[in-house]
């Protein structure tokens, strides 16, 4: 519990913040020009669209609260619902992306008063659904679009390629492990944990992983109980938070190109992100910082009419998708700490 508390403290937040603004201040000072800030042109129509930009993450926190409420079978206030999505949107954003805020978020649901094996089974079964949605839509975006879901003229595509590939291999057959401990076998997950512990090497946290375990034995149990429209609502919820967090960049390129897309380029600049996305997840950089700007410029450039607005929409687009989580989390933190543990010190 204290390594849990001890790795969310709020100047941990500094490495991302310092990571993501220097490789935006690279990519600037690399393509610098007078033009560099020129579409920086505020209109009616611009602070609207922004303003819808903010909107979409805002569906997607409300989409993510909803769900953890459906998934904790009502247990969970709004109130709780915010202050746990928060900090897990913290912990994640202050953590390697290959990583998550896993941990943590158990960590969150427990002290918000549901048991180990319970705040276990919620946290599995949302990465669960998050894993499906990427694993049904990469097939139909790139049927739909074929290779234009990847950046036409990287001069970097063979990495790129590498990295989506290899991201969704990683996030496929971890969605099968997920599925089968969860669903079909958990036992023998336990046994084949119980048996790669045995290892000298790995032999000292034999204890801890066999209690994992054991939790995910009581995480199978829960959800294999649980009704089709227990799925039906966790699932929809999962589809509404990552496009609504898709369309922040579809709203904030209008913003400043208002009439330049089509209804075609939309669509495809949600499949780009999609792709974006795959290769952030498995980023080992803490919330994607620095691979996150560079990946943008190199995905959407070519719906970017100037390449020296490359860098600063990216540093916007963090802005809104990003850097508030980080900020919000170091105020929600403390407070969230002292009511639980205050609550936990009178019991």
């Amino acid at each position: 519990m204290d390594k849990i508390v001890n790795s969310l403290k709020p100047t941990r937040i500094i490495w991302p913040i310092l990571i993501g603004l220097g490789v935006s201040a690279w990519l600037m000072f690399r393509g610098f020009n007078s033009e560099t800030f020129s579409f920086l042109t505020f209109t009616w129509n611009t602070i609207f669209y922004i303003f819808m930009a903010f909107v979409m993450m805002a569906v997607r926190d409300l989409a993510y609260m909803y769900r953890i409420i459906v998934l904790t079978d009502g247990r969970l206030t709004w109130k709780q619902a915010f202050n746990v999505i928060m900090l897990w949107e913290f912990s994640s954003a202050i953590s390697p992306s290959v990583v998550g805020g896993t941990g943590p978020a158990i960590f969150f649901l427990y002290k918000e008063g549901l048991s180990g094996g319970r705040s276990t089974a919620v946290v599995l079964t949302a990465i669960f659904l998050d894993e499906v949605f990427f694993v049904l839509t990469v097939p139909i975006v790139y049927f739909v679009f074929g290779t234009n879901i990847f950046p036409p003229d990287s001069i970097s595509i063979d990495q790129i390629l590498y990295a989506f590939y290899g991201g969704y291999i990683i996030i496929f057959i971890y969605t099968l492990f997920l599925a089968y401990a969860l669903f079909i076998n958990p036992h023998m997950f336990k046994s084949f944990i119980s048996w790669v512990f045995l290892f000298p090497i790995l032999i000292r946290w034999r204890t801890r992983a066999r209690k994992s375990a054991n939790q995910l034995i009581q995480t199978s149990k829960a959800i294999k109980s649980k009704p089709i429209i227990y799925w039906v609502k966790s699932f929809i919820a999962t589809i509404f938070s990552w496009l609504a967090r898709y369309w922040v960049v579809n709203f904030m390129l209008v913003a400043f190109f208002a009439g330049r897309y089509n209804i075609l380029d939309h669509f495809l600049i949600l499949g780009r992100q999609l792709s974006m996305w795959i290769i952030l997840l498995v980023s080992p950089t803490p919330g994607g910082s620095g691979i996150a700007e560079f990946v943008f410029s190199d995905f959407l450039g070519d719906f970017i009419p100037n390449s020296a607005w490359y860098a600063p929409l990216a540093v916007f687009w963090r802005i809104i998708s990003y850097y508030p989580y980080l900020f919000i989390g170091v105020i929600v933190l403390p407070i969230w700490l002292r009511r639980v543990f205050s609550k936990n010190h009178k019991a």
